[in-house]
């Protein structure tokens, strides 16, 4: 998030590339903003803390390195020097602590780490099958126009796991076509929106007639409820190549 001379970094796992990048645009940092204590998400924070004395926010039911601000659904945060204020959400499901941060406005984003992304979703380490189907109902809910800035660029692989669920998905068969434009021209996927998750991410969809009777189909069995539903998936995609 970049305001002018400031920027605030959101899971900084590298220092490294940070400090680069924000000597080489003549930016000051003003914030850092960690989802959850994974090494890949926190690992540059103690380094960057080290350089620039700017607050750190992060989830107060996990351990995140020379946090200032401990955070929880119902709190909000005023981030330092890109005049942006986030709304808290408890995620838990990736790991136990997991928040979100979500901003309304005339463009809504989200910053969501590991529990949702671009046409899929974390695994489930610290937390239980109820857990993250209440996390990702929590963020399909959200508007439709909403930003989401997910951890991870793994948007075709997730697509190709979405198409295995719902081959007749045109939504998905055209995301997949216009993704992969982008990724050929390197350039990110990300954000996606809620719109789109709710099209084409079959996580956001395992309480779908067509959904669960595909997770069924996998599992051999009938599908009890959407969480049933969405644990399968949730093992299917863990074994999907």
């Amino acid at each position: 998030m970049r305001n002018g001379a400031n920027a605030a970094v959101v899971d900084p796992g590298d220092a490294a590339p940070v400090l680069a990048w924000l000597d080489a645009n003549g930016v000051q940092l003003s914030a850092i903003i960690a989802t959850h204590h994974h090494a890949d998400h926190v690992g540059g924070v103690a380094e960057l803390r080290s350089t620039y004395d700017v607050p750190v926010f992060g989830p107060a039911r996990e351990a995140i390195p020379r946090r200032t601000h401990a955070l929880s659904e119902g709190d909000r945060i005023e981030v330092p020097g890109v005049g942006l204020a986030f709304a808290l959400l408890d995620i838990p499901g990736h790991t136990a602590g997991h928040i979100a941060y979500y901003t309304t406005g005339d463009v809504p984003l989200l910053f969501c780490g590991d529990t949702l992304f671009a046409a899929g979703c974390g695994r489930i380490f610290e937390g239980t099958p109820e857990q993250m189907w209440t996390s990702l109902s929590k963020l399909a809910a959200l508007p439709a126009a909403t930003r989401v800035y997910c951890g991870h660029e793994y948007t075709l692989a997730n697509l190709a796991f979405a198409q295995a669920v719902e081959p007749d998905n045109d939504a998905v068969r055209a995301r997949i076509a216009s993704e992969r434009v982008k990724r050929d021209r390197n350039v990110p996927t990300l954000p996606s929106t809620i719109g789109d998750e709710l099209e084409t991410n079959p996580f956001l969809r395992a309480a779908l007639p067509g959904v669960m009777k595909a997770a069924g189909a996998h599992a051999k069995r009938p599908m009890a409820s959407a969480v049933d539903s969405f644990a399968t998936l949730r093992q299917w995609k863990n074994e999907f190549r």
